[in-house]
């Protein structure tokens, strides 16, 4: 791996070292520069970021903790391969944490909110870009959790959400699916608006199961390119 040219730091150049290496080894994971599977080394990682050991080891226990990173006693560190198992659970968390939110979202939700999440929803439709595409995707379902008043749904759908982040890399560049979530959030913000919150309930709980669905189909599309240790399947044993 070649050195990261310091001009792709950006404006993280300022910050502690440490927390630089965990964003910039977190965004690489997640946009799938390293395959699931791939294996990893401290030794590579800092010649490809330019930093010490010391930042890279403690960036490596972060993406350990978040279960983006698996560390093998015996052969040093790999990305974590996609868990079949673990996004039939993730999207059923998701799916009982959103109901909860958008229900509360439909009692509580403010005017001025409801708009700014609307230009956030747009945002991801027009002048796409892969990158923009994913942080307006992340927002809405972040910021539909926030209209609910309540700081721990937020964080608990930030963290299930985030955990899914890399999986929909695989979605990024179908544009019909693309335009069917545009289609989708804004019928959310339409229910919501309208206090309506059985229907909302029942269309986030739908359109949970749908990227649920899209996502696994496009890991089994992708197993070739993923190859045999990007992908495991707990009921085969693979």
């Amino acid at each position: 791996m070649q050195t990261m040219d310091k001009g792709k730091t950006g404006e993280n150049s300022e910050m502690p070292r440490a927390e630089r290496a965990l964003q910039e080894i977190r965004k690489d994971i997640l946009s799938m520069a390293f395959a699931p599977g791939e294996p990893v080394s401290e030794r590579a990682l800092e010649e490809r970021y330019g930093m010490s050991r010391t930042p890279i080891r403690a960036a490596l226990a972060a993406l350990t903790a978040e279960g983006l990173i698996v560390r093998d006693p015996r052969r040093g560190y790999m990305i974590a391969p996609i868990d079949l198992q673990e996004i039939h659970d993730l999207f059923e968390f998701r799916e009982e944490l959103e109901d909860t939110a958008i229900r509360l979202a439909c009692r509580r939700a403010k005017t001025e909110d409801l708009a700014a999440l609307r230009r956030t929803v747009e945002r991801g439709r027009t002048d796409f870009k892969v990158e923009d595409w994913m942080a307006s995707g992340l927002d809405v379902h972040v910021e539909l959790a926030a209209l609910s008043g309540n700081p721990f749904l937020r964080d608990a759908v930030h963290s299930a959400v985030g955990r899914a982040l890399r999986l929909r890399w695989l979605l990024a560049s179908d544009e019909a699916q693309r335009e069917a979530a545009y289609q989708e959030h804004s019928e959310l913000l339409d229910l919501i608006a309208k206090g309506d919150e059985d229907e909302a309930a029942r269309k986030v709980r739908l359109h949970t199961r749908a990227v649920r669905d899209q996502i696994l189909a496009a890991v089994e599309g992708a197993r070739r390119f993923l190859g045999a240790r990007g992908v495991v399947d707990q009921n085969t044993g693979q």
